[in-house]
């Protein structure tokens, strides 16, 4: 067991996980923080690239090469909607919806990529549908109007970009972590400099300034060298319970620095998402382990 790659990994999580706590305290809206973090990360990945040397190392395809520049799309969606998700709802909601991504790649490989669904996963995502509800508020769904401003639509997508991203990640073979990232955050910029307000940045404090930069060197750029370096050496399974320790995280930093208290029908809601989630991840695979 590589226990230097589950610290890394580990920390690479428990910090992801107070990002929501970050972003609230940044004082500009999604886009612009989405815009600054690509900045922060192509920075900080682009110069590990080069000080690693991969960069001498990288093997270009073309057809690659255009899957990682959609999938940059899809990463760039994903945080602009979670972060939509953040400034209409607790992060301890957000994140739980957020990390259905998960089930998300179930569905759309059994839909896309025509991969057999079992009677577990299709109970799992059940399970997490009806976790989802419970976790909004079945009184939200009373009204167009109030369903819409809840923020579920912005968590949902963020989780169904995430999916996209994750399914559009695995046919990428070639490229190195950092040279894929460094793609990826650069594509944000292009992607994204059109629609920012430059104007949200006047009148920042040090302290706005301060969460802009964290979430952009430590949650993007540093948290992704963690992330990359520690699990080429982990197995799948390890990997899969261990990024749990992010939701774990944001969810406790909700509750005890924001105040945030879930009623009973959203704990509940919380533990289906997560027991589905976990089942989907973990069970099958410590299945199909023990009968090898």
């Amino acid at each position: 067991m590589n226990i230097s790659a589950i610290i890394k990994l580990t920390v690479s999580m428990a910090l992801f996980g107070s990002i929501g706590f970050f972003t609230v305290h940044t004082g500009i809206p999604a886009i612009e923080l989405v815009f600054v973090r690509c900045i922060c990360a192509t920075l900080f990945l682009g110069g590990m690239w080069l000080a690693t040397g991969s960069h001498r190392t990288e093997v270009w395809q073309r057809q690659e090469l255009i899957r990682t520049l959609l999938c940059g799309i899809f990463i760039v969606l994903n945080w602009v909607f979670l972060f939509k998700a953040f400034e209409e709802m607790s992060i301890s909601i957000a994140i739980s919806i957020y990390n259905l991504a998960p089930i998300f790649v179930l569905l759309l490989g059994a839909i896309v990529l025509k991969e057999k669904m079992t009677i577990q996963a299709l109970v799992a995502t059940i399970t997490c549908f009806i976790g989802s509800l419970f976790v909004i508020g079945l009184q939200n769904f009373i009204s167009l109007s109030e369903f819409m401003q809840s923020g579920f639509v912005w968590a949902l997508l963020s989780a169904i970009f995430y999916a996209l991203t994750m399914l559009t990640s695995k046919t990428i073979t070639k490229l190195s972590s950092y040279a894929l990232t460094y793609i990826q955050t650069t594509v944000g910029i292009v992607m994204l400099l059109p629609f920012v307000d430059f104007s949200v940045f006047e009148g920042l404090t040090t302290t706005n300034w301060l969460f802009i930069l964290g979430t952009g060197f430590i949650h993007t750029g540093f948290v992704y060298y963690l992330f990359f370096d520690s699990i080429r050496s982990l197995s799948t399974i390890l990997v899969s319970v261990l990024v749990f320790v992010d939701p774990v995280v944001a969810i406790l930093l909700d509750m005890l620095l924001l105040d945030f208290m879930p009623s009973l029908m959203q704990t509940i809601g919380i533990v289906l998402i997560f027991g589905g989630i976990f089942y989907t991840i973990y069970i099958p695979k410590r299945k199909k382990t023990l009968l090898e």
